[in-house]
């Protein structure tokens, strides 16, 4: 009988293996931060994929399990150095790694977190180690890729939706994307399966940045957790800014580029003022469109994957629960 893991089992194993971790060692500034940032790790979506895609194919997932610990740690990684790079104060609730220790320490320690996340993927079966390798290196530079370029649009007035979604494909899909295809990698899974997979991760990531971008607009503050309006403040691009530039006539991107720039208006009249723009050019409506675009192709890419519909429970759980966050 097929041995099919829920999402709670999955993440149960994540979390035992994390505590197996070495990190009560010396020195303690490097160890203590890095036992830190993975002490509260969020839902463990990315290990949890990496496991959920080689049990698609396979009952046994041992051949996965060093990949999936190599992710989470890499993950984790890069929200360090994120952290400094965005100033950002809190992350999961608790002070960032680099407001905790100072920023020399969050980079040293995010330093020795990328090679633990290399050592963690070595333990991987010989027989598969070649082809993980690949696919890790193709995930850890796609994620460093998204966020330069995530930096350079902060200097650009506009950009295009093309140009906005290969930066979402990289800075947030690539993670999901290299997951999956890790784990398929383990299981000795088909190309046309894999290549299905990374598809799924894919849609399922842009659907997921683009989601962020109505929360963070038209989102409650109770559920979302973070006070809305934070990427109009920040002067950020998102799906909503470049489809209402598109929309716009000459004369009214300039005005509203001009808005957007303005560092002088409060909150609440800087944020009012820009969401007008976008009801006006039915933003949020495209925007929407979008998402159940993208979430339609990760579910129809799911659909080829070649397997019985009862191994992909998990898969169609995380879908659905990403496609259920309320706006």
């Amino acid at each position: 009988m097929a041995t099919i893991y829920t999402i709670d089992q999955l993440s149960h194993m994540v979390e035992e293996h994390l505590h197996r971790l070495s990190l009560n060692t010396e020195p303690q500034g490097l160890y203590r931060p890095i036992a830190y940032a993975l002490e509260t790790g969020g839902k463990r979506i990315r290990p949890t994929l990496v496991l959920a895609a080689c049990n698609l194919f396979v009952d046994q997932l041992d051949a996965a399990m060093p990949a999936a610990m190599a992710v989470e740690v890499f993950h984790n990684f890069t929200l360090l150095h994120d952290d400094i790079m965005d100033n950002a104060d809190l992350r999961r609730g608790r002070p960032t790694v680099h407001r905790q220790w100072g920023a020399n320490a969050a980079i040293l320690s995010g330093d020795a977190m990328s090679v633990m996340a290399y050592e963690l993927l070595a333990q991987s079966p010989a027989t598969v180690l070649s082809a993980l390798l690949g696919a890790f290196n193709r995930l850890a530079l796609g994620v460093c890729q998204g966020q330069q370029y995530d930096m350079e649009f902060e200097q650009l007035t506009a950009v295009s939706r093309q140009q906005y979604v290969r930066m979402i494909e990289l800075k947030t899909s690539a993670l999901l994307m290299g997951a999956l295809e890790l784990g398929a990698l383990a299981s000795g899974a088909s190309q046309p399966d894999i290549v299905a997979l990374v598809d799924y991760g894919r849609h399922m990531g842009i659907a997921f940045q683009l989601q962020d971008d109505l929360l963070d607009v038209y989102g409650d503050e109770a559920v979302f957790g973070k006070q809305t309006g934070g990427d109009i403040m920040a002067q950020k691009k998102t799906m909503l800014t470049v489809l209402t530039r598109e929309a716009l006539s000459p004369a009214d991107c300039q005005q509203f580029d001009a808005l957007m720039a303005n560092t002088v208006l409060t909150r609440a009249q800087k944020v009012s003022q820009v969401v007008e723009f976008y009801t006006r050019t039915n933003a949020r409506q495209a925007v929407e469109a979008l998402v159940n675009e993208h979430f339609g192709l990760s579910q129809a890419a799911l659909a080829r994957v070649n397997v019985p519909d009862d191994r992909k429970v998990v898969l169609q759980s995380i879908l659905q629960k990403m496609a259920g966050r309320k706006v």
